[in-house]
Order: C-alpha cells, then structure tokens, then sequence
C-alpha cells in the first residue's frame, strides 16, 4: 500500500492508521505562530463507525487504503440483512441494514448500489446520488402562493419527509438528493 505524508491527506482518503481503517471526513492545516505546521484530522473507523481527532505533521507517513469498489444489485432484507448480488459475477453477500445508515429507507428492490471492499470484507455502500420517490400526502396547492422559497412538507412512499415546492401534489413523482435527503426536481 502506498504511504503519503500528513499534509497530503484529503478528505475521502481512507487510511490504515492504529490498525484500523479509517475514512477521512474533514481535514483543517493549521500553520501555528510556534512550532511546524500540521494536519488536524477528522477520521471516521470504517468497521465500528467511531470517530477520531489525530494530528499529522507532514514529516508523518500514513498508509493510504484503495477501497475495491463494485457495483452490487439489491436482492431483498432478511433478518436485519441485505441481501445483494454482483452484477458481473452473480455472487451474493450480506450485508447489516444500517450500513446504509440514515438512507436506508431510499434503497429500492433491484436498485444497484456501489458497494466498497478491503480484502473481499464490505466495509461501505452508497446509493445512487438521485433517486424517484412518489409523494403520498402533502397540502394541498394554494391559488397564488408563488413566494420564490416557500416549501411545504410531504411524505413519501418510503416514510421519509423531505420538504417539496408548492407545485408538487400528491401522487407525484419527485426526484429525491440521497446525499442531501432533500428534493431535486420532478421526476
């Protein structure tokens, strides 16, 4: 695995640091009045989701981690797991529902999603940036509401509330940031 100084660390990087792998969120450089600059670092442990505030000077070599990354095809939930195959191998793995975390509920049967390896060990899957939604209940349209950022709430299909234009009625489609969670634009 390639080694990279501390100042060459970016968010995204994930990196093998106190034998674990850890996943950079946030990084600040700092260039105090004494003493050398550093690296204030955000990581996130990829296997138990802690987090963890590290200083890396740039004299400092850390591991950096490329992450296999495969497209996976959802197949359906079992017992708390998710169940998907590889599209180019038609292999099956499990994987625990909240590795999905709070956008679990935009997973969708058949929807392929990308799933990230170390060493055929699943450690992180993301779903496609915008998903359709249809709007089951929201208010109704009011006659010449047209204030540029009204928004009203309404709830989607899944359970989910995200807040949509006036314009946007029950029965719709919309399309859904799973980034964000918030609405994009009609599907």
């Amino acid at each position: 695995m390639p080694k990279i100084n501390g100042n060459e660390i970016r968010p995204g990087h994930v990196l093998e640091h106190n034998g674990g792998l850890w996943s950079v969120v946030k990084v600040d450089h700092v260039k105090p009045g004494k003493g050398g600059a550093f690296a204030q670092v955000e990581l996130r442990n990829l296997r138990s989701g802690t987090k963890l505030n590290e200083r890396f000077r740039s004299a400092d070599k850390v591991e950096r981690v490329r992450l296999e990354q495969k497209d996976q095809q959802f197949l359906y939930e079992d017992n708390g797991k998710l169940v998907f195959m590889d599209t180019a191998t038609y292999e099956q793995i499990e994987l625990p529902a909240d590795i999905l975390g709070e956008r679990r509920p935009f997973l969708q049967d058949g929807m392929t999603i990308t799933v990230e390896f170390h060493e055929s060990e699943a450690l992180n899957a993301t779903l496609p940036q915008k998903v359709v939604c249809r709007v089951v209940e929201t208010e109704p349209v009011v006659k010449g509401q047209t204030a540029a950022n009204s928004f009203k709430p309404a709830v989607l299909d899944n359970g989910v509330k995200v807040m949509v234009p006036p314009f946007v009625g029950p029965d719709e489609d919309i399309v859904v940031n799973t980034e964000t969670m918030d609405y994009a634009e009609r599907a």
